[in-house]
């Protein structure tokens, strides 16, 4: 009889561990941890799209325990492992900096990451379709070749374009190199400037002598385009951006994704794994369409730059300016 009543309870408790941690508990329960490389538009407002997702779903988003990296590796890696030694069941990793420091440090707890570009290139997941490791979540892949489009478009002159962006960022080298098969598809001559750190900056930036200059979804230059603007402008140098923050902060236009949505594409995926409905491993990485990418203009910009807006532009365009 004593065998019979230990072999159901180890039974019960196989079907237990079977369950999966966070499936069974409450939802009030589950600890959820962010790792945020720095701090930008785009950046925050992926971290808000998530955390409104998971309060649509029944999580506390102020039981989120949120660590900013200040765009600091060596920061990255001591949160990552504060993150994993704290054993949450889930991790949310913004930007593939943070997402690369976490992922070194865990191969079971689920990470959820965004603001990646490619994560199979960052070494996140086997492949984009079929991850294979503990690593899921949402790219912001930016419609480089509508950007590079819209340059021409705003600048039919142009010759040539200087393709700024951090060299040892693995999101901005693969949307460097996908900025120069589309500049030369587009009659542009593409010449690469890049940058190591912020002192960087400045110096890059005076160098360049180019008709116009892109950007991509680059997080150091994201960070800091105020500095980036204010020489380019002296200089007469349009700037054409990888997403709306980069305009609103002193860029001329782009074609860019919804970084709040992207958020939210990424809590969805979050919710389906704490509910025990998915598993990263299997669970493809996600993209926003390119025909849900908006157009963002800086009026005055535009009239710093004496630059003239195409008619079919103007219709679907979003004007801003800069903020202070």
């Amino acid at each position: 009889m004593k065998k019979v009543l230990s072999g159901l309870l180890v039974a019960g408790l196989m079907l237990t561990g079977c369950g999966g941690g966070s499936a069974t508990k409450s939802k009030s329960d589950v600890k959820i941890s962010v790792i945020q490389y720095m701090q930008h538009d785009a950046l925050d407002a992926t971290l808000k799209g998530f955390k409104d997702e998971l309060a649509k779903n029944g999580y506390n988003k102020d039981k989120i325990v949120v660590k900013n990296a200040s765009g600091d590796a060596s920061n990255c890696e001591t949160i990552a492992e504060q993150l994993v030694n704290s054993n949450p069941d889930l991790i949310y990793a913004i930007a593939t900096p943070a997402a690369q420091a976490v992922a070194k440090k865990t191969q079971d707890i689920p990470v959820v990451v965004s603001a990646v570009t490619d994560p199979a290139s960052a070494k996140l997941v086997k492949s984009n379709k079929k991850p294979g490791t503990n690593v899921t979540g949402a790219s912001d892949l930016t419609p480089v070749a509508d950007q590079m489009k819209l340059l021409k478009q705003l600048l039919p002159n142009a010759k040539n374009v200087a393709i700024m962006y951090t060299g040892s960022e693995a999101n901005s080298e693969f949307q460097a190199d996908m900025a120069v098969k589309e500049a030369k598809k587009n009659g542009l001559t593409p010449i690469r400037k890049t940058v190591s750190d912020s002192n960087d900056i400045q110096s890059v930036a005076q160098s360049i002598k180019a008709d116009a200059v892109y950007v991509p979804t680059d997080n150091l230059l994201a960070a800091n385009i105020p500095a980036v603007t204010q020489i380019l402008d002296e200089a007469g140098i349009p700037l054409i951006c990888g997403e709306k923050g980069m305009v609103e902060a002193g860029g001329l236009a782009t074609y860019g994704i919804d970084y709040t949505n992207l958020g939210k594409m990424a809590g969805k995926m979050a919710v389906k794994i704490l509910s025990g409905k998915g598993k990263a491993a299997t669970m493809p990485i996600e993209y926003q369409s390119a025909k849900d990418s908006k157009l963002t203009i800086n009026s005055e910009k535009v009239e710093k730059l004496k630059v003239t807006i195409p008619d079919s532009l103007k219709t679907k365009a979003e004007f801003v300016t800069t903020k202070k």
